[in-house]
This record gives structure tokens, C-alpha cells and sequence, in this order.
């Protein structure tokens, strides 16, 4: 799991989203060279329903819609020939200076990546009056769909904030499954609140294959 893939300064708040490009192009390499490969969250999906997977499979996933997850980030997937997964939120699109746009977000399809939701405004979910959450939750999903012909079939909870009844929107809007915050891998047999490894600035090659018990 990342977020912002930039190097954070003294003055950076929660630093722990942050993580250099340079960290980043480490992780990636120690994943290589230690026989990893980058999938899709679909593609770990549907090795889980009897599709082929490669050996090692990693998701490769980043938060929000931040510039630098394309300018950074997808060259250096790109150098391994393996593709992130994007959970985008759409108060980030196109944000001038730091949001994803469009023609960037086309280029990591392109390039392989999964686009999923993040809701409408990254709001907290729990509590939401059904219009909302249906808003933040579905809506999102059909507005993903129609701006860029892909399927958005994973949610991503906002601060990984969900409970009962979110889930059962999230079910309700047509995802095949959804991303927390909670660490750990993600099981198949509890596609709406799959865990993920939260990645950071200071995660060295030991760090890393302790988390992953490599």
C-alpha cells in the first residue's frame, strides 16, 4: 500500500504516506531479484476463482490519485514489466499541480494498471446517510466506468473506515471486493476487507522480507 511517492521533508505531514522514489525503485528491486512479480488486485481475484497466477504474486497498490504515483511510480513498474493498482479518489482528479489527470491516468491503463474506486470525496463512510454512501460508494464507481472504459471492480474504504453497513453498499454497487488499511495479506475468503502491507519511507530490504516472510 502506498500513497504519496515523493520524499518527505521535516515539515512533511503524516510522513508515513510518503515514500521516496528512490525507496521506492529499492523495494521494487528486492521484490525482482528475490522472484516477486506485480499483479493486479482482478488478476489475484481470479486466481482465487481458478485463473492462473505467476509464482510470488505482489499488488502493487497506491491511494488517492496523486501525480507522482505517474510520474514516478509507473516508470519504475513499467522497468519490471508490472502493473499498479489505483485506487483513485475523484476529489483528487485532476487537481492542478499535484492530481492525476486524465491523459496520465489513460497512460497507466495503458500500461496495464487497474483503476478502482476511492469514493467521490475520500469521505469517512461509516455513519453516512444511505444517499450519501450510495454517492460516495456506487456513483463513484459509475463515474470511473464511464470516463475510462474499464471495469472498477474493487473499493478502496477511505482511511480504511468501513463497517457492516458500508460493506453491504460496497456489495450492493457491484465490486467483486475491497481494500483496507489493516495489515496483513489479503484472503480469499474475505474479499471485502482484504488486508494489505502498508509500505514507508524506512522500509528496507529486512523490513520488507520480514513483512512479506520472505
Amino acid at each position: 500500500m502506498y500513497h504519496v511517492i515523493q520524499a518527505p521533508t521535516a515539515s512533511t505531514p503524516l510522513p508515513g504516506l510518503y515514500v521516496a522514489p528512490a525507496e521506492f525503485a529499492a523495494q521494487m528491486r528486492w521484490l525482482a531479484h528475490h522472484h516477486f512479480h506485480g499483479v493486479t488486485l482482478q488478476e489475484a481475484y481470479d486466481y482465487w476463482h481458478g485463473g492462473p497466477l505467476p509464482s510470488h504474486p505482489v499488488v502493487i497498490s497506491f491511494d488517492d490519485g496523486f501525480r507522482n504515483q505517474y510520474r514516478k511510480a509507473l516508470p519504475i513498474l513499467a522497468h519490471h514489466h508490472w502493473p499498479g493498482t489505483l485506487n483513485l479518489a475523484l476529489s483528487h482528479f485532476a487537481q492542478p499541480g499535484w492530481g492525476l489527470g486524465p491523459r496520465m491516468i489513460k497512460a497507466m491503463i495503458r500500461n496495464g494498471w487497474e483503476l478502482d474506486s476511492h469514493t467521490m470525496t475520500h469521505a469517512s463512510l461509516p455513519g453516512l446517510p444511505r444517499d450519501q454512501l450510495s454517492y460516495q460508494v456506487a456513483h463513484s464507481r459509475v463515474v470511473l466506468q464511464k470516463r475510462f472504459d474499464v471495469p472498477v471492480d474493487f473499493f478502496c474504504y477511505p482511511a480504511g473506515a468501513y463497517d457492516s453497513t458500508v460493506i453491504a453498499a460496497v456489495r450492493r454497487a457491484g465490486y467483486q471486493g475491497a481494500t483496507s488499511t489493516q495489515p496483513g495479506f489479503a484472503r480469499w475468503d474475505d474479499p471485502w476487507t482484504l488486508n494489505r502491507i502498508r509500505m514507508t519511507n524506512s522500509t528496507g530490504p529486512r523490513d520488507l522480507a520480514a513483512l512479506l516472510h520472505a
